[in-house]
């Protein structure tokens, strides 16, 4: 199968997400129909926004769709979507193209923010594929970059899995290595990743397609799991270890930004550093203020 013809969807909504399509478009993979969550209220001003890889599909000419809710039914909604209105044009396409004469080949699923059910997973003719950022079975879940650095590990990586229902689950496709650097933080490394992730996706898909890949089970016995993160998750002890605050400062160094209070007020930190095994804080930025040098 020639790559213009393998006909895929990608499942797909943050920055990471839009990223790897941007990887496959140069390697001549361009999806048949993307899977976006809606607009979200963003921001202090809440204001509806599309997720990037909307705006990736919109700049790229793809047809795209926003199911609010993902269930079963969902390409039997698709199948109603050729109605009036200002994007009868392109809901037509969506008919036309989820036809029962007109299976896709392969899902393509990088951070799409919701799980897929079973039903939907099974539709295409070659099953649903993941990028996943760990080396699996370790720190299977929603936040995998944060972990490994949380946990102070010397290395993580990629891994490319044919998906099943439970979540990150499936047999192994493929797998890379990734050295962490010592202070590299969980943005620096993400960014690693995604271009680490998306040429080694690139490299397997012909195989893949063309049956050559045996995935390989996934060892039970050594699954780790990791939570989403929440925004109290960043709050400093700073009578903690060292070493423990600042792998945290690295791991939640963009979001939700590592913190103390003081005089009842919180106190984000902006830069640290590690020094003979002690947290050292070198900016902050106080409640309502300006970021500036940490005096203790």
């Amino acid at each position: 199968m020639k790559k213009k013809d393998l006909k895929f969807v990608f499942w797909g909504t943050p920055d990471v997400a839009s990223e790897t399509l941007e990887i496959l478009k140069e390697n001549k993979y361009l999806p048949s129909l993307i899977v976006t969550s809606p607009d979200r209220p963003q921001g202090r001003k809440m204001l509806v926004t599309p997720s990037p890889v909307k705006i990736w599909a919109e700049k790229n000419k793809i047809l795209y769709i926003q199911p609010e809710i993902l269930n079963k039914e969902v390409w039997d909604v698709l199948r109603t979507l050729g109605g009036s209105g200002d994007n009868g044009k392109r809901k037509s396409r969506a008919l036309d193209f989820c036809g029962e004469q007109n299976i896709p080949d392969l899902f393509i699923v990088v951070a799409y923010g919701k799980i897929l059910p079973e039903e939907i997973l099974n539709f295409p003719k070659l099953g649903s594929v993941n990028l996943h950022y760990s080396l699996l079975p370790k720190y299977r879940g929603a936040s995998p970059v944060e972990s490994a650095i949380l946990h102070g590990d010397e290395e993580t990586g990629i891994t490319i899995q044919k998906m099943e229902f439970k979540m990150d689950s499936g047999p192994i496709i493929a797998q890379e290595k990734v050295k962490i650097l010592p202070n590299e933080k969980a943005s620096e490394l993400r960014a690693r990743l995604i271009k680490i992730g998306g040429d080694l996706l690139v490299k397997v898909l012909p195989e893949y397609i063309e049956k050559k890949i045996t995935p390989i089970e996934q060892n039970e016995t050594f699954a780790t799991h990791c939570k989403k993160i929440k925004k109290e998750d960043g709050l400093l002890d700073l009578n903690a270890d060292g070493i423990i605050n600042y792998n945290k400062f690295r791991a939640y160094s963009t979001w939700p930004r590592t913190f103390f209070f003081k005089e009842g007020k919180r106190i984000i930190i902006t830069d640290a550093k590690l020094e003979n095994g002690e947290f050292k804080i070198l900016k902050i930025i106080p409640e309502g203020g300006k970021d500036i040098d940490y005096k203790v």
